[in-house]
């Protein structure tokens, strides 16, 4: 555990669709990497993946976290169910849902799954707004980059 790289995320809206913020905590290395970011124009499940997205970038950036096991702290079962779930059943159907219809956010699983094919996951579902310290701070990250377009 103590190799381990920790990281929390959130995502949120404004209206759904409306201004999006996301922001992620990664914990490595007694160091604690705060990164947000934000959409004029998106939906909330658009802003939890980019959220991943970005977390699971910067690991694969950062020089000498290669090949660490990544510990996942996230409040969304929308990302947590759809990438350990319901992803292989997308592929081997075109990317449609059970009821045929076009997987939303396509664009962003397909990235999604190639990050996380290359890296040591451990998913953990956390109750969002319970006062988790991290989560909280992710929240906020979030909601900061929302009022950019407000």
């Amino acid at each position: 555990m103590e190799n381990d790289i920790i990281v929390y995320t959130d995502g949120g809206c404004s209206g759904n669709p409306g201004p999006g913020g996301w922001g992620t905590v990664i914990l490595a290395d007694g160091k604690e990497i705060r990164r947000s970011g934000g959409e004029k124009n998106t939906t909330n499940n658009r802003m939890e993946l980019t959220a991943a997205i970005s977390a699971f970038t910067f690991i694969m950036e950062t020089s000498g976290w290669e090949g660490r096991p990544v510990t996942v702290c996230i409040d969304s079962q929308y990302v947590k169910n759809g990438i350990t779930a319901w992803m292989p059943n997308w592929k081997k159907t075109g990317w449609r849902t059970a009821d045929k219809k076009p997987v939303k956010n396509q664009d962003l699983w397909i990235q999604l799954d190639s990050l996380t094919s290359q890296l040591s996951i451990v998913w953990h579902w956390v109750k969002g707004h319970a006062g988790i310290t991290y989560n909280e701070i992710c929240d906020s990250l979030a909601a900061e980059e929302i009022k950019k377009f407000l």
